[in-house]
């Protein structure tokens, strides 16, 4: 649902300016590091570029984990891709932020995205997982200041929500722009990890007299509600429609 067209395809008008310059996509695949290769189940691990994006592109809600006075913080926060490059959403007064605008050269942070798509119920307690596609990146995070880059990453992040939204709804004025902040964090350090498909119960328990199986999970959309005060004549886009 995801504005990944639009996100793929935009120019970015400030890609090379002094805040940093996104990692080149002109190849198909990340390089693996020492970070970014599992220790368990290497297997499930992919750094093709277009599967990372595709994983990205399908969520609303990523985790940021960084260090704050020596201990981990994770928090959860909206965020938005464009090409090579994720845009951060946060207050101003928010600690990332905070730390981020001081960090020189940038924020150490952690961010990861996943979908559950399934649970596996096997016969052995062991032997009980999930289906997930998941992303890891590691970076630095820088916060954005660039005026027109800043308008630029919000109108990524909401668009990531519902595709076309940006240019169906009020652009953030001075003061809006004034309390909000963005984090940019280019993909550089990146893997994919996913689990598919069914049970792996041992051969010795396959007798036994417990339900195995996959239980399929569905994210879906509900027919949108309009808000109570929505102006008369208004009807509901064509992009909520497609939804």
């Amino acid at each position: 649902m995801s504005g990944t067209t639009a996100q793929d395809t935009a120019q970015n008008p400030v890609q090379n300016s002094t805040q940093g310059t996104p990692q080149s996509a002109a190849d198909d695949t990340y390089a693996p590091t020492d970070r970014t290769v599992p220790t368990r189940s290497a297997n499930r691990a992919s750094y093709d570029k277009e599967s990372v994006h595709a994983i990205l592109d399908e969520g609303y809600v990523c985790h940021l984990g960084f260090v704050r006075d020596g201990a981990p913080v994770v928090l959860p926060t909206l965020y938005g891709r464009l090409g090579e490059r994720l845009y951060v959403h946060g207050s101003t007064g928010s600690r990332p932020l905070r730390m981020t605008g001081k960090a020189d050269p940038g924020l150490p942070v952690c961010l990861t995205v996943t979908h559950v798509d399934a649970l596996i119920l096997a016969r052995s307690a062991f032997h009980h997982s999930i289906n997930y596609r998941s992303v890891v990146v590691h970076g630095l995070a820088h916060q954005v200041t660039d005026p027109d880059e800043k308008r630029l990453a919000l109108d990524v992040l909401v668009d990531n929500v519902v595709a076309g939204r940006s240019a169906d709804s009020r652009p953030a004025n001075a003061k809006e722009l004034a309390a909000t902040a963005v984090i940019r964090i280019d993909l550089g350090e990146v893997s994919a990890k996913v689990r598919t498909g069914g049970v792996n119960d041992e051969p010795e328990d396959l007798a036994l007299p417990h339900w195995a199986g996959v239980v399929p999970l569905r994210k879906g959309y509900e027919t949108p509600l309009a808000d109570a005060e929505l102006a008369p004549g208004t009807q509901l886009p064509d992009y909520l429609k497609a939804l």
